[in-house]
This record gives C-alpha cells, structure tokens and sequence, in this order.
C-alpha cells in the first residue's frame, strides 16, 4: 500500500514563498537594467540612438549591395553546390561496411589514449606554457618571416600554375598512366595480401620472442642509470659552473667584437660615401 506524503510545513511554505518573491525580484532587475540599456543606446536625445541607427542603416545597405553582386551570388551557388556533393559523397560513407571497422578503431584508439592524454596533460600544458612565452618573445620575428613566406608562396604560384596546365593538357596520357598501373598492379594484390599476413606472423613472433630480453635489458639500463644518478648529477654541476665562470668572458668578447665591428663598419661607410665636407675625417678607435 502506498504511503500519503506528507504536506509541507509553514516554515517549508515561506522559504519557497521567499525564493521565488527573491527569484522573480533578481528577474525584475535584470529586465529592468536591459530595458534602461536599451533606453539609453536608442535613446535620440543625446544623438547616440539615431548614430546608432544611422550604421546599423549603413551597414545593411551595404551587405545587401555586396550580397546582390554577381560575385557574391556565384560564391553562394558554389557554396551551395560544395556543401550538396559533400553530402551526397559523404553518406554512402557513414552506412558502408567499412565505417564499422572504422569506427570500431577510432573507439579502440580512444579507449587506448585517454590515460596516455591524462598522463601527459600536465607536460603538454607546460609545454604550451612555454611555447607561448618563445612566440611571445620571437614576435619582432614574426613580420618579417611572413614577409618571406608571402614572398615564397608567390614564387611557387606561377610554377603551380604551371603544373597545373599542363596535367590538364596531358590528361589522356594521365588516364593511360592510370589504366596501365591498375592492370599491372592488380594481379599482384592477393600475393602482396598473403605476403602481408606471412610478414605479419611472422614480426609477431618475433615480438613476441624479444620482448622478454628486451624488458630484461631495460631493467638492467634503469638500475644502472639509478646507480649512475649521482655521477650525471655531478657532471651536470660541472658543466653549469663552467658556463657560469665562461659567461663573464663570453660577454666581454661579444662586447668587444661588437664594438670593432661597428668601427669597420663606419669606416667603410665613411670610405664608400665621403661627407660633404672636405677635410672630414671619421674615425673611431675601440678602446
């Protein structure tokens, strides 16, 4: 027999009653700072409203101009027509006896790599820590390498172009090339099918044969490595405090060849491109 449930209390009642008086006055507020927004950005007294009116009329004349174009109109049908042969190629795809295995491969992989991502997550983060702050520092850099690479990719159009023409005009001679491969190559599927599973077992072997030296070794290369911690960490010290005491001297002879070399450099001006003034004779000594 079902139980009757119980009726709320007086305290239960007041605390919804004063949650949804709280509830309806937090919405009350809200409409009522969007209404003043809105007020206030349309309002035509102080001129905001109607230069709000003014662009939003400007910029809708101008997209329906751009839209009208016939450009713009053949970039929509191509648009249009890209988007049907993708669906139309891309169906057939999604309910093929080859998308299961697919599918079923992808769930595999995805099983397989979630604790591989959550084992490297913090390294990754790190690392595009890091590599932020290198592109951050290098971004002086950054315009002149898209320079280059502007430059670099308008030397390649022409030879794309190039190309492209005339595998257009050679197209017979593709389709031979094509015909001529197809009926060579495919007599030879089934024997590269049974050399593939041949080659197949056969690695399986001997994977399976290797494995155990293999983690043997490497637990003999760990427990050596572990007995050897102390000796890298002792050359690692080494080595940074030689960098240490080698820095002081790397500095000066920067310093040094930078100041011969900017002498040099106004001496050879000086010589290629004499001032106007004879008799004028620039010099510098490093010191």
């Amino acid at each position: 027999m079902a139980t009757i449930p119980s009726l709320p209390s007086r305290d239960d009642v007041l605390r919804m009653a004063r949650n949804t008086t709280d509830i309806t006055g937090q919405l009350l507020d809200t409409a009522q700072n969007i209404t003043r927004i809105a007020i206030n950005t349309f309002d035509p007294r102080d001129g905001s409203g109607a230069e709000v009116l003014r662009v939003l009329r400007e910029t809708t004349a101008e997209l329906a101009e751009a839209s009208a174009s016939p450009q713009a109109q053949e970039a929509f049908y191509r648009i249009v027509d890209t988007l049907t042969r993708l669906g139309t190629s891309g169906a057939p795809l999604a309910v093929h006896p080859v998308s299961e295995p697919a599918q079923a491969l992808l769930t595999a992989l995805g099983d397989s790599l979630l604790p591989v991502l959550d084992a490297v997550e913090p390294a990754v983060a790190e690392f595009a820590d890091a590599l932020g702050d290198l592109v951050e520092a290098t971004s002086p850099l950054l315009p002149a390498t898209a320079g280059v690479a502007a430059g670099a990719l308008l030397a390649v159009t022409p030879v794309l172009r190039a190309a492209a023409d005339v595998l257009r005009e050679s197209s017979p001679e593709l389709r031979r090339v094509a015909d001529a491969l197809t009926a060579a190559l495919a007599p030879l599927m089934p024997l590269q099918v049974a050399l593939a599973e041949r080659a197949a077992a056969a690695g399986a072997g001997v994977v399976r044969a290797t494995l155990p030296p293999l983690a043997d070794l490497t637990e003999a290369a760990a427990a050596a490595a572990k007995a050897a911690r102390p000796v890298l960490i002792a050359g690692e010290e080494l080595v940074v405090s030689t960098l240490e005491q080698l820095q002081p001297l790397l500095l000066a002879a920067a310093f040094r060849a930078g100041r011969v070399a900017r002498s040099a450099a106004v001496r050879v001006s000086a010589a290629v491109s004499p001032a106007a003034e004879q008799g004028v004779v620039v010099a510098v000594t490093p010191v």
